[in-house]
Order: structure tokens, then sequence, then C-alpha cells
């Protein structure tokens, strides 16, 4: 029997997360094309409508119907507008473990709405489907994305080398094609008990299911 992640949605004082739907397709593919989401992450550049409708329709409810993880979209709990993306990959069952990722939209950067949610979403992992271990990998100069495993309470492991494939663009020219290149990735882990804190600056502890 297949263990799979329930479909459900969470809200924080500022963010509601939850399932993407054909709606989200014209912030998703804006959200995508960014040069930052482009550099750090796999997904095809440039970003078009076709991979977006892909993503919501097809790759998104696979993940968490065949118990491999979960994908929510992050929105603004006033505006509903799309800020970004937590998912979790690479789930183990067995050791109820799980790989966690987050990506915001450019404009919305700075406003701490990738902690908000990624702690949204080890809180609910802990406290309501029992899981013992998030882990999260960051390439060695996404400084970025380094803070927010900070921030969260991550604990840094240690350095995979070579393992992962990042993509820049020759020479740095804005209109150049993508070039990818291999990359060290960076290790970090959240467990239950590195939560057991009374401080939330984010918010999450507010954390409510729909």
């Amino acid at each position: 029997m297949i263990s799979t992640f329930p479909d459900i949605s969470l809200s924080t004082d500022r963010l509601v997360l939850r399932p993407y739907d054909e709606d989200d397709i014209p912030s998703l593919v804006e959200m995508m094309n960014d040069d930052l989401i482009a550099a750090w992450t796999n997904v095809p550049q440039p970003y078009a409508e076709a991979d977006a409708l892909d993503f919501v329709t097809r790759t998104a409810p696979a993940e968490r119907e065949q118990g491999r993880g979960l994908v929510l979209a992050v929105t603004e709990m006033l505006t509903q507008r799309l800020v970004g993306t937590v998912t979790l990959q690479h789930t183990d069952w067995r050791i109820r473990g799980t790989e966690a990722g987050y990506l915001t939209a450019n404009w919305a950067r700075g406003e701490g709405y990738a902690c908000e949610s990624a702690l949204a979403v080890c809180r609910w992992l802990f406290r309501e489907q029992g899981f013992e271990r998030v882990e999260l990998r960051t390439a060695a100069d996404n400084t970025a994305s380094q803070q927010v495993a900070q921030k969260i309470g991550c604990v840094s492991e240690g350095v995979l080398r070579s393992a992962g494939i990042v993509r820049t663009r020759p020479d740095g020219d804005p209109a150049g094609a993508w070039t990818d290149i291999r990359a060290d990735l960076l290790v970090w882990s959240l467990l239950r008990e590195d939560l057991d804190y009374p401080a939330d600056p984010f918010g999450a502890g507010a954390l409510r299911m729909a």
C-alpha cells in the first residue's frame, strides 16, 4: 500500500498554501521565467504555458497520488496573489523523512515568505504527519536559499561534492543561452526536536488546516 500526503491547504497569518489549479497558470509562467529561478532549478527555460499546464494538471498531482511528495502554491492571504512554491520530494515513508524545496517570485522577495511557508510545512509534517526528518539541499553559491534554511532552524550536515547542476549564462550575458555547470550541494536537516522552541517569528505557529 502506498502512503500519500492528504490533499490539504494550510494557512499562516499572511499566507495560504494550497494545491495549484489552472487559474494559477499565468502567474506560474511569470514566476518561473525569472533568472534566479532559472539559475537554481531545473525548470524548462523559457517556461511556457504548456509547461505550467503540465505541471499543474499532471506532475504536481502525481507527486502526491504516487506517494513521492507534495506541491503547494504559496499565496498571499489578503490578495490571493501567487508568491511562491513549497515542494516535498524523495519522501521515505519508512523513516518518515522527506526533502523540502522552496522558491519565491522575484517581486515578493525580501518579505520572509519562503521562511514562513517552509516553516509552516515543516511544523505540519512533524505535528500532524508524524515525520521525523526534513532535509534541504542548497547549491553552494545560493546564499539566499541557505539563509532560509538557517532562519527556520536547520542544521548544516555537510557538502555533497559536485552533486548538483546549476545554470549560468556565458560571460554573464543576460541575453545568452543558459549553460549547465556542476555544483556542490550543502545538506541541511530539521528534526522534530529542532522546532521545540517558543519563539515563532514567521507566524507559522498559528498554522491552520482547511
